[in-house]
């Protein structure tokens, strides 16, 4: 090519675009930059004219299609070839046959010298030159412009913008390789943190993040990492993540040296040590050490759009020492007001502030102080929630509220941390959650004063009234803009005093202008003045009242009727959050329509979406969502709405109740009334993930049962759960809805679930270690099921209380107890219970140094475990299997029934159980005078006891230092196995 042709040039990363030198050309429509698309990803064959139909048009070709398209080539050839006399011959868009092709050299199409680029920088890395390759992609890269194609209509547009945008993402994830490979993770974590985000889908993203964040020192996140984007797989596609990813954790977990990171490419070598460095000097510090707590970071977003406030901040800002310092006491901040006055939203916008002056974290809990289903978040609620965000895992929290507070302020201490304290009732729910030791800040919400907090801790009351004038107007100026407030004033001053100039009033007003750009604000303004209406229990004076509800009002009748009918019918949910299934179960949809009116919902400001797929009510629109509820639905509609909601909770927990504990007697249930479509899981992990996202309402609907006259469900749902509470020890839990189920079913005169109720209390009671408690109702248990002629149950219980008694240390009294449950479950013929009484009775012998009963007790369960496929247990009698072999020193032995065990805590998941099997191991490969064998599992243990806080952490350092030393271990002792109820 020559003339003026030559200097066109093409972008297709990103909108179609051409230039000729630095002059942009006018393409024309998008249908005709579309032709020109077509033509351009062929680089120079030729595409026939159906190709080029197909490509913008697909088959809803419009009338004349052939000529409107030979219009769009002709009009192109103009643009491009503008010099060209009308009988010359085209040059850069030319005829072939039936169809065209467009001529251009490699270097005038963007996307040609990507892949130009990216080619050359493959060899560079394959050849080893690392930076060069880098610097490549991160020019090629920079021909990207936005999504591919942008803006362009048609099948083409649609198929080749995502071939090319999967394109950009794989050069991407190749370059940020590349920069973690050659030691610049430090400087790519931001980028990783930001596309995880953005594609939680993509493994390789989440590998590079880990590897990036681990080589940082930050072992912590990168293990939350990867727990996020599991997550993420299992709800969303139903899938673990791949091979890679999972062989990346369990290196992390293993503290994999192979892991670390050479030196940064811009440093120098490090200089060689002095002296060799040997395996045993790298073993973790000692304990306490050895646990350290996470750095959460949960305050919620700040709002862009926050005005004004600025006497208030100055006060907030005046409560910290000048210039960074740090607090000689705990400071308080009391932030009150009325509903809806924007307290959360200021005390957010102080605390992302100062939060750099807090560099150990920042914890945030809303205590639901006002919400109008009455469930408020107690002071052990909060306090277990803020524990497990610091790291301790929930078997090592303790069950009292003065023993989770001694160990919540014994985390704080010597810390700097951020407390935000949303919505609390009062002074009594607050002051559990107090740091005990200076240097932290408390910043606490409320609508009551809380005089108590001021008079007896030394808060600071900050209280709220309305915006003022100029705030407010600014708060919709930001909103709105200042040419649209500008064009109707008085319109705007009709609507501010309407809100009553109250923040929440305002933003909603203001949502629903943006949404409708032509709306005049004088007929926003005039709905305002027609409406009607009051909240008395949430405000101060009539007129604010009166307007808020004729926001709400107003707000409500703008959106659709049925999204207008599933806001209501959220007023009669009574957990802290909702998903899309269970909405579409409580208002009897389908699952795509539901998602569909949750989404017009939050565009409102009616919801809050405040994690994907998961919505919250603010409390005003919650107590006014319960009004229209009660108001526009009939009570038989409510008690359907009611009915599949909580039916819905029941049988997906059902659901997943065979995946955590299989083969294991199922609770009788009935079918789900019409509407309500439970979910269904494929995997362990899936089902457990499931359990623990919705812990929270499902402990709400056991009480909402409970208080609704629904006895059945109301003792079912903790009976299904029953796996779940006791794998993750969420012992308060467990306890509390199993005497909610158990009260529940004595009020129905319902015998069954008294009976099931009683197994259930005891259950948990044994869990929280409360052993005497425990065998108490366990007894109860018993006489109730053999009334009520139920064997089966009679057994499971004897059973388990001869296992309460091996728990406390009562071994003859289990051993009894445990050998007549043996005897009921084998003439039942029940084979969960007949594996368990069997593993439960072999750990009693070896306990009391009776091997040769023990090994047989053990080698029977598993062949009882294993043709009822109970891998669960089964990995539990192996581990003391293998202990048993252990202390008859027959190490081999014992060696290969640990590896057996692990393979089966490993299949199923059971960490605990892994990490506890090898600590065993490595006993008895010591034992055996395997010493690195032993230092290997040691520092496996480790790793996941170190991840979940565990007690035995401590008892496997002290074996690796006692190693280390050189010096006999005395700590392997005979240790107890994980129990199996």
């Amino acid at each position: 090519m020559n003339g003026y042709e030559d200097s066109v040039r093409f972008s297709v990363l990103g909108p179609v675009r051409a230039w000729r030198g630095e002059q942009e050309l006018d393409l024309g429509s998008p249908q005709q930059r579309a032709v020109l698309a077509a033509l351009l990803l062929r680089r120079g064959r030729s595409v026939a004219l159906a190709e080029l139909l197909d490509a913008v048009w697909g088959e809803e070709r419009p009338t004349a299609a052939v000529s409107v398209l030979r219009t769009y080539v002709s009009r192109l050839r103009k643009v491009l070839e503008p010099g060209r006399e009308p009988a010359g011959t085209p040059r850069v868009v030319v005829s072939v046959g039936d169809g065209y092709l467009v001529r251009l050299p490699v270097a005038g199409l963007d996307l040609a010298v990507f892949e130009q680029r990216v080619t050359k920088a493959r060899r560079l890395r394959a050849a080893g030159e690392l930076s060069a390759a880098a610097e490549l992609l991160r020019s090629a890269l920079g021909e990207w412009h936005g999504a591919a194609l942008t803006g362009l209509p048609g099948p083409l547009a649609e198929s080749e913008g995502s071939r090319l945008d999967e394109e950009r993402l794989a050069t991407l994830e190749t370059w940020l390789d590349i920069e973690v490979e050659r030691g610049r993770h430090g400087e790519v974590i931001a980028k990783l943190i930001s596309l995880t985000g953005k594609y939680p889908l993509r493994e390789q993203l989440c590998r590079l993040l880990m590897l990036a964040l681990y080589r940082s020192g930050r072992q912590a996140e990168a293990l939350a990492a990867y727990r996020g984007t599991r997550s993420t797989l299992v709800a969303e596609l139903g899938i673990e993540p791949g091979a890679p990813l999972q062989e990346l954790h369990d290196r992390i977990l293993a503290a994999d040296a192979t892991l670390d990171a050479g030196p940064p490419a811009h440093s120098a070598p490090p200089a060689a040590p002095a002296s060799p460095v040997s395996p045993a000097s790298r073993v973790p510090p000692a304990s306490p050490a050895l646990v350290h707590a996470a750095r959460p970071a949960q305050l919620p977003a700040d709002l862009p759009t926050f005005v004004g406030r600025r006497p208030e901040l100055d006060r907030a800002r005046a409560l910290l020492p000048a210039q960074g310092g740090t607090p000689a006491t705990v400071v308080i901040s009391a932030i009150g007001g009325m509903a809806g006055i924007g307290k959360t939203t200021l005390a957010v916008h102080w605390a992302h502030e100062v939060a750099g002056r807090f560099p150990d974290g920042q914890l945030y809990v809303n205590l639901r102080g006002f919400d109008p289903t009455g469930s408020l978040v107690t002071p052990d609620e909060a306090i277990r929630a803020f524990l497990g965000a610091l790291g301790v895992p929930p078997m090592r929290i303790p069950s009292g509220l003065d023993a989770q507070t001694a160990l919540y302020r014994s985390m704080l201490a010597q810390r700097r941390m951020l407390i935000l304290l949303d919505n609390a009732r009062d002074t009594d729910q607050v002051r559990p959650l107090l740091p005990g030791s200076p240097g932290s800040l408390v910043i606490v919400t409320s609508r009551n004063q809380l005089t108590g907090l001021v008079a007896g801790e030394g808060a600071h009351p900050l209280p709220l009234d309305q915006l003022t004038s100029t705030e407010a107007h600014d708060l919709m100026a930001r909103r709105l803009g200042t040419g649209r407030l500008a064009a109707e004033p008085q319109a705007t001053d009709e609507i501010i005093t309407r809100c009553a100039r109250l923040p929440l009033a305002l933003a909603i007003v203001a949502a629903h202008a943006v949404a409708h750009p032509g709306f005049p604000l004088s007929a926003i303004a005039e709905e305002l003045r027609d409406s009607h209406g009051s909240l008395d229990a949430f405000a101060s004076g009539d007129d604010i009242t009166t307007d808020v509800r004729a926001v709400f009002s107003w707000s409500y009748k703008a959106v659709s009727p049925p999204a207008a009918r599933l806001f209501r019918l959220l007023g009669l949910h009574s957990g802290p959050d909702i998903s899309a299934p269970a909405a579409a179960a409580l208002a009897g949809l389908p699952l795509r329509q539901t998602r569909g009116l949750l989404v017009e919902l939050t565009r409102a400001h009616l919801l809050t979406e405040h994690f994907p797929g998961r919505c919250t009510l603010h409390d005003l629109l919650r107590v006014y969502a319960a009004e229209r509820v009660h108001a526009e639905e009939t009570p038989q509609e409510r008690e359907r709405a009611v009915e599949r909601l909580l039916a819905w909770y029941l049988h997906t927990a059902d659901a997943a109740y065979p995946h955590i504990t299989p083969q294991r007697r199922r609770i009788p249930l009935e079918p789900p009334p019409d509407l309500c479509r439970p979910l269904e899981f494929t995997t362990h992990d899936q089902a457990l993930d499931w359990c623990e996202t919705e812990r929270a309402n499902l402990v709400a609907a056991v009480h909402q049962a409970a208080g609704s006259g629904r006895p059945g469900v109301a003792w079912r749902l903790p009976a299904v759960l029953w796996g779940f509470f006791y794998l993750r020890s969420h012992t308060h839990d467990w306890v509390d809805t199993a005497r909610t189920g158990l009260t529940a079913a004595r009020a129905g005169d319902d015998r069954w679930g008294e009976a099931q109720g009683l197994a259930d209390l005891a259950a948990a009671l044994r869990g929280s270690g409360r052993f005497d408690e425990a065998i108490d109702i366990f007894r109860r248990a018993m006489i109730a099921y053999r009334e009520l002629g139920d064997a089966d149950a009679r057994g499971s219980a004897v059973t388990n209380l001869g296992d309460t008694y091996l728990q406390s240390g009562r071994l003859g009294r289990a051993v009894e107890y445990i050998r007549r449950g043996l005897a009921v479950e084998r003439i039942i013929g029940t084979a969960w219970g007949e594996g368990i009484s069997l593993c439960n009775l072999g750990d009693v012998y070896q306990r009391l140094g009776r091997f040769d009963e023990a090994v047989g007790c053990l080698e029977q369960a598993l062949t009882v475990l294993r043709a009822n496929g109970n891998r669960w247990v089964e990995g539990v009698t192996l581990d003391i299997l293998g202990t048993a072999h252990r202390r008859l020193h027959h190490y081999d032995d014992a060696v290969e029934h640990y590896h057996q065990a692990l393979t089966t805590h490993r299949d199923i998941g059971n960490r605990w159980g892994e990490g506890h099997t090898l600590g065993n191991l490595g006993d008895a490969q010591l034992a055996a005078g395997e010493p690195e064998s032993a230092r290997d599992s040691w520092r496996q243990a480790l790793a996941i006891f170190a991840e979940f806080d565990h007690r035995d952490a401590a008892k496997i350092h002290e074996r690796l230092a006692r190693l280390a030393d050189g010096s006999p271990d005395t700590g392997a002792q005979d240790a107890t196995s994980e129990r199996a109820a």
